[in-house]
């Protein structure tokens, strides 16, 4: 690979000091270096040879990696890959990991748009990479990072910001309000199709990247977390000073009247849950609470 070839170029010139002489270890695994990218480069050659003939797609993926020197400023490699029919973006990534560069780093997990592991920025998109049909991309395919978050590695980035917004909503029945003994919490059929949409948020921070006032407003909740209010505060099983409790969070300077109803959440969830609506519903049940008559 050609970056690959510049990287080894760059370490060596980071070692040679100038007026020092060379150690001959030091010599030695230099020449490891270069020996090595030349055969990878060969290895990759020999790889794209054997794909003459065969239906192609050529992934531009962002490459970072702040722990090693020669690779601490951003770049896109290409990768060929094979196509097949049905193949997702997560599988093409996967072949070019396994087949190019083992360093290739990005998060997967269940391989079927549940787990949320795989949120990309694909094609100028948020998507998940392993639902995201190669067929329904342009050639190239650009794949990077979320957009707004700070990237570990590669197509990794950090989702603790994500996860702190998630938790401020307390997202979860409180004990308080547990039934004494076997009794159940029975919920009626209208009010589980109410709040079903909302129940089918997998945590892959698409939504939260694509929204714009997040990205300026690190106090703001964001769509996903304020969606996961809306699934406690809607639900008939919650007692009213609980739903009290939620609003109050909601009401806040950095709740739901940030959101500038903009949709960028909603097109981009993978699992079409209506958040801006949810959003929407919100602020009036907001508006109701602060109702007073006198």
């Amino acid at each position: 690979m050609s970056t690959q070839i510049q990287e080894q170029e760059t370490e060596e010139q980071a070692d040679e000091q100038p007026g020092e002489a060379v150690p001959a270890q030091q010599q030695r695994r230099m020449e490891q270096k270069r020996e090595q990218a030349a055969e990878d480069d060969r290895q990759r050659e020999a790889v794209e040879s054997s794909l003459d003939g065969q239906e192609t797609r050529t992934l531009k993926v962002f490459r970072y990696d702040p722990e090693v020197e020669g690779k601490k400023d951003p770049r896109f490699d290409e990768f060929v890959v094979p196509y097949r029919k049905g193949m997702t973006v997560l599988d093409a990534l996967m072949w070019a990991r396994d087949t190019y560069d083992s360093s290739l780093t990005f998060r997967h997990s269940c391989r079927q748009a549940i787990c949320g592991s795989d949120a990309l920025f694909i094609n100028g998109s948020q998507r998940l990479g392993c639902k995201t049909q190669l067929s329904e991309l342009s050639n190239p395919v650009r794949v990077e990072p979320l957009p707004h978050q700070e990237v570990v590695k590669d197509l990794v980035v950090d989702m603790q910001h994500f996860y702190d917004q998630m938790d401020a909503v307390e997202p979860f029945f409180k004990e308080e309000d547990v039934p004494d003994g076997l009794e159940e919490q029975r919920q009626s059929r209208e009010n589980r199709e109410k709040v079903k949409m909302s129940t089918r948020c997998i945590w892959c921070g698409a939504c939260m990247s694509s929204c714009n006032i997040a990205a300026g407003d690190n106090e703001y909740l964001g769509p996903a977390a304020i969606n996961k209010a809306y699934r406690f505060a809607m639900d008939e099983r919650e007692g009213e000073a609980l739903k009290q409790e939620r609003l109050n969070i909601l009401e806040q300077e950095n709740g739901v009247w940030r959101c500038q109803t903009q949709f960028s959440c909603t097109n981009v969830c993978p699992k079409d849950i209506p958040l801006t609506e949810h959003i929407q519903e919100l602020k009036r049940e907001a508006v109701k609470n602060n109702l007073k008559f006198w």
